[in-house]
């Protein structure tokens, strides 16, 4: 049933109102974000610090640790995407669904796993250290989401549409490119989001694999109980993840079918 508000809009089952709440929330997450992050790097910056302080603390370290933290985010999401969502579709198709409860598993052990414990055995198991010895472990952690999600949004495919296209001899490839996939991306995106946001944070381990990020700066404040350096790394790398994670809400809710939206 549908109300008219005081302004005179009409809006039927709080539709309306959800997306006018989303919208405002994606103008402003950012805007507080940005406020808190150079809110703590004028804080961290404008004091007296040690020697060993600024050895840390300082525009060129601090910029080269958040650059590293979005490479590592990037390249984990390009994995579990290029992973997840062509896995998805595999097992959703009839002749290999037999294989989801392997991949389904294999994926919630990753995810199941500590992140730490990953990042160890691949540095046992390989005996290196670095960028990929960081991200791999990262990626298998975060793979989940993507994987569960494209296979519930392509599983909620009404199958009378399917019917439909076959219908109108539509191939096998048409209509996942043309129905299924269009349809699903909703998912798609939700469990690409939350991926983006285990990401970012499981990031912080890869200090400890040579890999870089802001975890560096975490690890370094607690060793040496400098508050200081520990305060910038943590809210920075808070910082971070709510700005993907906008991201991912910004992609969300302005990249899909219109009529899903």
């Amino acid at each position: 049933m549908s109300t008219v508000t005081d302004a005179g809009a009409t809006t039927t089952s709080g539709a309306p109102a959800t997306t006018a709440a989303e919208r405002l929330r994606l103008l402003i997450q950012p805007v507080l974000v940005l406020i808190v992050g150079a809110a703590v790097v004028f804080w961290a910056f404008d004091r007296d610090l040690t020697a060993t302080q600024r050895e840390n603390i300082n525009p060129g370290n601090v910029a080269t640790l958040i650059w590293q933290h979005l490479l590592i985010t990037v390249a984990v999401t390009a994995i579990v995407v290029l992973i997840g969502v062509p896995l998805g579709v595999v097992v959703t198709r009839p002749g290999a669904k037999a294989l989801r409860p392997l991949f389904i598993g294999i994926a919630n052990v990753g995810q199941a796993a500590p992140a730490i414990g990953l990042l160890v055995l691949l540095f046992l198991f390989t005996g290196r250290t670095g960028f990929w010895i960081g991200v791999l472990p990262i990626a298998l952690y975060s793979l989940l989401p993507v994987l569960s999600s494209t296979i519930l949004g392509i599983s909620q495919v009404d199958r009378a549409l399917l019917d439909a296209g076959l219908g109108q001899g539509m191939s096998r490839a048409a209509l996942l490119a043309r129905v299924e996939l269009p349809l699903a991306v909703p998912f798609i995106h939700a469990g690409l989001r939350t991926s983006l946001v285990l990401a970012v944070g499981t990031a912080t381990l890869s200090f400890l694999v040579n890999a870089g990020g802001l975890g560096i700066l975490i690890d370094t404040g607690y060793k040496l109980q400098d508050n200081v350096t520990l305060v910038l790394g943590s809210v920075l790398a808070v910082c971070l993840a709510l700005l993907v994670d906008w991201l991912g809400g910004l992609a969300e809710f302005y990249v899909g079918p219109k009529g899903l939206r």
